[in-house]
C-alpha cells in the first residue's frame, strides 16, 4: 500500500454525547483520542487535507462532543475529547470518562483507536489507559506520536526507540508524524486501511 490515501470528500456529519446522537451507519469507524494539547484535530484535518474540518483551538479542551467525520463515504473518523489538560468545568470532565467508555464499548462499526501523543512527552497514565483498554472493547490501538519535527530525524527515532522499549513493544508499532511538515501520513493511512478494509 504505502501512499497517502487520496481524500475526495471529507464533510462534518453530527456531534453528540450519547448513543441516540450518534449517526446509523455501517461504515468502518476510526476514533481519535489524546490529550487536550497534542495535535489531534491537526492530524486529522492534515490526513485529509483540509485544514478547518476540525476545529483547532489554542484552549485546551475545545471538543466537548464526539464528533463525526464521514470521509470518502467509504469510513467515519470520530474525534472524541481531549483529556488531562482541559480546561472545563470539573463536571463535564466527570462525564468524558462514562461518554467515552460507552462509545467504544457500543459501536459496533468501531475498527480502531488512533492514540494521539505527543513525541516529547511520551506516553502519560492517561495515554496507557487508553491503549490498554482497547483490546478489551475488541479494538485495535494505533500509536501516533505527533510534533516528530520538534526533532532531528535521528533524534526522533532515538526518542521513538526510548518509548517503545518502555511499552515493549517493537519501534515499528509506534508512527512519527508532524502535522506541520507532513510527514508520516502514509504510514498512518497504511495502518487506518489496513484495519478498515477500504
Amino acid at each position: 500500500m504505502s501512499a497517502i490515501y487520496k481524500v475526495n470528500t471529507a464533510a462534518f456529519m453530527t456531534s453528540g454525547t450519547k448513543p441516540s446522537h450518534y449517526p446509523p451507519t455501517e461504515l468502518p469507524e476510526i476514533a481519535f483520542g489524546g490529550a487536550s494539547n497534542v495535535g489531534k484535530s491537526s492530524l486529522i484535518n492534515s490526513l485529509v487535507g483540509r485544514t478547518k474540518l476540525v476545529k483547532t483551538s489554542k484552549t485546551p479542551g475545545h471538543t466537548q462532543t464526539i464528533n463525526f467525520f464521514n470521509i470518502n463515504d467509504a469510513m467515519i473518523f470520530v474525534d472524541l475529547p481531549g483529556y488531562g489538560f482541559a480546561k472545563v468545568p470539573l463536571s463535564v470532565k466527570a462525564a468524558w470518562g462514562p461518554m467515552i467508555e460507552g462509545y467504544l464499548a457500543g459501536r459496533p462499526t468501531l475498527r480502531a483507536i488512533v492514540c494521539v501523543m505527543d513525541l516529547r512527552r511520551g506516553v502519560r497514565d492517561d495515554d496507557m489507559m487508553l491503549i490498554e483498554s482497547a483490546p478489551l472493547f475488541g479494538i485495535q490501538p494505533i500509536l501516533v506520536f505527533t510534533k516528530a519535527d520538534k526533532y532531528g530525524r535521528n533524534a526522533a527515532q532515538q526518542r521513538r526507540r526510548e518509548i517503545a522499549k518502555g511499552l515493549n513493544c517493537p519501534p515499528g508499532d509506534l508512527l512519527l508524524y508532524s502535522s506541520t511538515k507532513g510527514e508520516g501520513g502514509e504510514a498512518v493511512w497504511d495502518r487506518i486501511r489496513q484495519v478498515t478494509g477500504v
